[in-house]
């Protein structure tokens, strides 16, 4: 690889389904990432409305611990909502705003693979823990002016597809790609950042390096779902990626300057 494109920069961008199910919210980051320079990978899930698609067909779903467990008419679902209903309609919003979207699931191009969550206290069901991401084929469709749009589904390899986490999905694409690009993560949802006070929405934590996180970790400022987000961030730096952002559609105006940067 040349030295050029080892420090061309690459922004990998995972919406949160508060951002998708809001059109306004949607528009509005849509516009933003249409305008985000350099090349680029949008990363996104879409679980309340496959909880609520899954609903109208007269399923019922589990959620445990945050996890969504995935047996083989939920994974139905899954594919149908993720791969098809958002994934198309966010390909389409950007086709809207000239951005060549290409929308994918871990199973194109063999892009993402991964190995069945084994069974421990509790069976997931056909969800995947991702094993590898094929960094040169994504890198293909990127040099060919594509921008990728992942759905949270990828394959193992055997024909089945797996539902995985879109911040894992994210921040392992993110590792994957550092071997060729400059690569950086903006985890995008509906707060600010990672909050001090989570009741003062302004109380943004503007840069959590390792040090300063255990000591957050140790006065109870961040706690539950925020733990395992914030684990994957630093998993991510210690493999080779650059920087990790946290925060609201905001981040990607150059006024804002209340969100979370994760550094080592």
């Amino acid at each position: 690889m040349s030295k050029r494109k080892k420090m061309e920069k690459l922004s990998i961008v995972k919406i949160g389904g508060n951002i998708i199910e809001d059109d306004a919210s949607l528009a509005a980051f849509l516009k933003l990432f249409s305008n985000l320079e350099g090349k680029k990978i949008l990363v996104h899930g879409g679980g309340k409305r496959a909880t609520a698609m899954a609903t109208k067909l007269g399923i019922t779903s589990k959620i445990v611990n945050g996890r969504r467990i995935t047996n083989a008419e939920t994974l139905e679902v899954i594919t149908m909502v993720y791969g098809g209903l958002v994934n198309k309609n966010l390909v389409a919003k950007l086709q809207a705003l000239q951005i060549d979207a290409i929308g994918l699931t871990g199973a194109d191009v063999n892009s993402i693979t991964s190995k069945k969550r084994s069974i421990k206290e509790i069976d997931y069901g056909f969800v995947g823990d991702v094993k590898e991401v094929a960094s040169n084929s994504i890198d293909t469709l990127i040099q060919a002016d594509f921008t990728p749009v992942f759905c949270a589904i990828t394959h193992d390899g055997k024909g089945q597809l797996l539902n995985t986490n879109a911040d894992t999905i994210a921040s392992q694409i993110a590792v994957g790609m550092s071997k060729i690009y400059k690569t950086s993560v903006y985890y995008c949802f509906e707060l600010n950042g990672v909050l001090k006070d989570f009741n003062d929405k302004k109380s943004v934590i503007k840069r959590i390096h390792f040090e300063n996180y255990q000591q957050l970790l140790k006065e109870g400022i961040i706690t539950d779902g925020m733990i395992p987000k914030l684990d994957n961030c630093f998993d991510a730096l210690n493999k080779g990626v650059h920087k990790v952002h946290i925060g609201n559609t905001a981040m990607f105006t150059e006024e804002n300057e209340l969100f979370t940067t994760i550094i080592l």
